[in-house]
């Protein structure tokens, strides 16, 4: 694996541990504040767990189409949720992880599953 690979297999565990664990706080301590933020956030994080084992695993059966899935969905819900908390604020009482294309977060959730699929076609590539 190249020095990319690990660093963003490294980024994609921290970020799958963060999101997860924040947003599993977020539902049992003050879920009714906003439900769709926290849910999103909990979403967030099981596509990023997912990416994770399907980006170490890639090179074996079925992995490699779970990655390009898991990170194409991924950026896919970054545009989406990303646009719809500044087009449409008051769905958001509270910023999820993809919110505002993932400022919270340094704008790593809008900037990985982009290096992801780059690195996955650069690597289908040299097959």
């Amino acid at each position: 694996m190249s020095g990319l690979g690990r660093v963003l297999i490294t980024v994609y565990i921290i970020l799958a541990l963060a999101a997860t664990f924040r947003s599993f706080y977020q539902i049992l301590t003050k879920f009714d504040e906003a439900p769709l933020a926290y849910i999103l956030s909990a979403v967030s994080g099981v596509v990023y767990i997912v990416a994770t084992i399907a980006l170490i695993r890639r090179g074996r059966g079925i992995w490699r189409p779970i990655a390009w899935a898991a990170l194409t969905f991924e950026l896919l819900g970054v545009l989406i949720v990303g646009t719809l908390s500044i087009a449409m604020p008051q769905l958001f009482a509270h910023a999820s992880v993809w919110s505002h294309f993932g400022r919270g977060y340094g704008f790593i959730p809008l900037l990985l599953p982009i290096l992801g699929l780059i690195w996955l076609s650069r690597e289908a590539k040299s097959d």
